[in-house]
């Protein structure tokens, strides 16, 4: 386990490495995030705007300049403002867990707050996932509701958790 100091950062061409790792070893991505093999799709996307547009952005988690993970906001406008609701989320590699993730949440809840148009963020964990749901309560967002079957995961649907943050808190 590795802690230390926690940082977002645009991701670099030396960084892909560890974005294929996202998307061709489950253990990487986690029990709770694994959907499947993706293939190169990171490549590419990095290729096209370096992870960074209105409408999907990546960045990466660094502990003491490694990287570690990654953080990701997604549009997902509830028919106010465009830029008024992101979808986001925190998935740090094995060796990390454990330590940083709501450290990481937390960075990226005030990097948006501060940066966007935001007033609210969302997540969606597992209703499984105990840890996830942990990080994020200790983060500051708020449970509001439980979607039935909503993610395919391990050969079936899963249910998940919403939680949000809002910008006035």
């Amino acid at each position: 386990m590795k802690t230390g100091h926690i940082a977002l950062r645009g991701f670099a061409e030396a960084d892909l490495p560890v974005l294929d790792r996202f998307s061709t070893d489950p253990d990487a991505a986690a029990a709770f995030q694994w959907t499947s093999f993706t293939g190169p799709r990171a490549r590419r996307r990095f290729a096209e705007d370096g992870f960074l547009s209105p409408a999907s952005s990546a960045v990466a988690v660094t502990v003491d300049s490694a990287v570690a993970g990654m953080a990701t906001w997604e549009a997902a406008d509830r028919g106010g403002p465009v830029g008024g609701c992101f979808r986001v989320g925190v998935t740090l590699l094995p060796d990390y867990r454990g330590h940083g993730t709501d450290k990481a949440y937390r960075l990226l809840v005030d990097q948006l707050f501060q940066h966007t148009r935001a007033h609210r963020l969302e997540a969606f964990v597992d209703s499984e996932d105990l840890d996830g749901q942990q990080v994020l309560e200790k983060t500051g967002f708020h449970r509001e509701g439980l979607l039935c079957q909503v993610t395919w995961r391990d050969g079936g649907y899963r249910d998940e958790v919403v939680y949000a943050i809002l910008r006035e808190g």
